[in-house]
């Protein structure tokens, strides 16, 4: 997460009511759309969360995705 809040991509994986998904997750907007756009996701599913800083212990402004079924990550 650290590394999101400092304008990287971090991919969390999860499981939702049984499916396995992925948060891809960064405070910078641009570079999470054009990593969007690569791997053909839906710019237009682009979420807005402030996210707390771990280092800073600071909420701030920050987006994702929810990744799942044909665009969930392989290992």
């Amino acid at each position: 997460m650290r590394h999101a809040m400092s304008g990287g991509l971090w991919m969390h994986r999860h499981v939702w009511k049984g499916r396995p998904m992925a948060h891809l997750v960064s405070d910078d907007r641009t570079a999470l759309l054009a990593c969007a756009a690569q791997i053909g996701f839906p710019a237009e599913r682009l979420q807005f969360k402030p996210l707390r800083d771990p280092t800073t212990r600071i909420r701030r402004d920050a987006w994702h995705f929810d990744l799942g079924g044909p665009f969930y990550p392989p290992r």
